[in-house]
């Protein structure tokens, strides 16, 4: 919604705002919203199915049936009040426009031989005579649909996407989880500075001001005049923070199932990683900053030599780069394997044994393999995971209703972390600022039990580097 209207307007829906947020309907505050027959149409021709589309159409189904059901069948003309008692109290203080259905033929004149599907077409006219019988309101449709949006713009129809299920305006502004100090921060910092051991880990009481803006595990680096790494810990009430010094996975005595950290970055992450008080991790990075190679080997590191999870269980979204292959036999699992060549790769690297013959490597893959199961997104409804870490790859191709039923899967003593790269989405109608990825980073960030680190620096080789910068 553009917050700068100064007087309510009267909003066509298109049926894909309705599929991709069931909760659109509530979504426009003081403004109005107009439904066209042809989009209940549409609707009730994809509400069957286990699709997550189908669900979000029977969502509003009965959206609509309990606003039906709360209003008198004369005042449809005069529109509904969008209220619900499905919805939050906070939503409904919000939310005080009204719904309007098609009940008659609304009249009027498109070009003749325009291109494009019927129903499209008759949104289009739908809404060019709506603004000739409300010639005072502001009258302006709103479709996911780029191609539709054109349409009506070349009409002079005022046209604009949905907006509000982005979690940030800009990319841009996505929480990175790494702060860089400036070189002159002790100057400023180190007044009334507290040190101490705990455990065999440094820690630091700082006060100045920037800690004020710091969040819990959000991850500070200096460079000059010595270098520093450290983690924040807690904010107290007086602004001051509490931070731990890090351990340097870069150094070759500090390694993770044989593997050391190339950069600051994947030092951080695999601190985050390897801490079981943090449930929760989020990776951002390109093709080739580690993300999986490092998950893979903290998840190894955890499950099978310090035996705090029982086993590691990775899923993915499987959507297609080019045509689908389609049917796939086997069992789950085997119908999984398929879309699991990243960890297949990278399980090759992490069982390698320097000196020992065909046996004992053997031994080993039968070994991690039979610790990590390959389960499917489709299952996972109704499943608590204990005690097991879990990688959900590939998820910025998740919307945030999918990710919230992934990460609610989580029982007691499970770790969760998420793989992806915001640039790479396959899925229609999610955008970088919309996908299910940028939600959960924006929403965990300054949990205590989370965290957060975006690699910027790719290790796969100075092919893969050159390509990502130039192609």
């Amino acid at each position: 919604m553009n917050p700068k209207r100064t007087r309510p307007c009267l909003f066509v829906l298109d049926t894909n705002v309705l599929m991709h947020d069931p909760t659109s309907l509530f979504r426009f505050m003081e403004h109005d919203i107009y439904l066209p027959m042809v989009v209940l149409e549409e609707l009730d021709a994809g509400k069957k199915g286990m699709s997550e589309v189908a669900r979000n159409v029977r969502q509003v189904s009965r959206f609509l049936d309990d606003l039906l059901a709360h209003a008198d069948i004369g005042s449809i003309d005069a529109g509904l009040p969008l209220t619900s008692p499905l919805l939050s109290e906070d939503t409904r203080k919000v939310c005080s426009g009204r719904l309007f259905l098609q009940t008659r033929n609304q009249a009027s004149s498109l070009p003749g031989g325009l291109a494009g599907g019927r129903a499209d077409n008759e949104i289009l006219g739908i809404t060019l005579g709506l603004r000739e019988t409300w010639p005072e309101r502001d009258v302006i449709l709103v479709s996911k649909d780029i191609n539709l949006r054109i349409k009506a713009m070349a009409l002079g129809i005022p046209a604009e996407d949905y907006h509000n299920d982005q979690a940030l305006d800009d990319v841009n502004l996505l929480y990175s989880g790494l702060e860089r100090l400036p070189p002159d921060f002790w100057d400023h910092h180190s007044r009334e500075l507290e040190s101490w051991k705990e455990e065999g880990r440094s820690y630091y009481h700082i006060r100045g001001p920037l800690t004020r803006d710091w969040l819990p595990n959000q991850c500070i680096a200096l460079d000059e005049p010595a270098p520093f790494e450290a983690a924040v810990r807690r904010i107290e009430a007086d602004g001051s923070a509490v931070v731990e010094v890090l351990t340097n996975y870069q150094h070759s005595k500090h390694t993770v199932w044989g593997i050391n950290a190339r950069n600051r970055e994947q030092s951080f992450a695999l601190n985050l990683l390897m801490d079981p008080d943090i449930d929760f991790v989020t990776l951002l990075g390109q093709a080739g900053t580690g993300k999986t190679l490092l998950t893979l080997a903290a998840g190894l590191a955890q499950t099978l030599e310090s035996n705090l999870y029982s086993e590691i269980i990775m899923t993915r979204v499987t959507i297609p780069v080019g045509e689908d292959i389609g049917f796939l036999p086997g069992t789950e699992e085997e119908k999984m394997t398929p879309w699991m060549g990243a960890l297949m790769d990278n399980l090759e690297v992490l069982s390698k044994i320097e000196s020992g013959g065909s046996w004992e490597r053997a031994a080993t893959n039968d070994l991690l393999r039979s610790r990590i199961k390959i389960r499917s997104l489709n299952f996972m409804r109704g499943r608590t995971f204990q005690n097991k870490f879990v990688i959900i790859d590939e998820a910025q191709n998740l919307t945030p209703k999918q990710m919230k039923t992934l990460i609610t899967r989580a029982g007691p003593g499970t770790k969760m972390v998420c793989l992806g790269n915001i640039a790479q989405i396959d899925t229609p109608y999610l955008t970088e600022t919309s996908s299910g990825l940028t939600y959960v980073v924006d929403r965990f960030k300054g949990w205590p039990h989370g965290g957060h680190v975006t690699l910027m620096r790719g290790e796969r080789s100075r092919l893969a580097d050159f390509a990502s910068d130039t192609l």
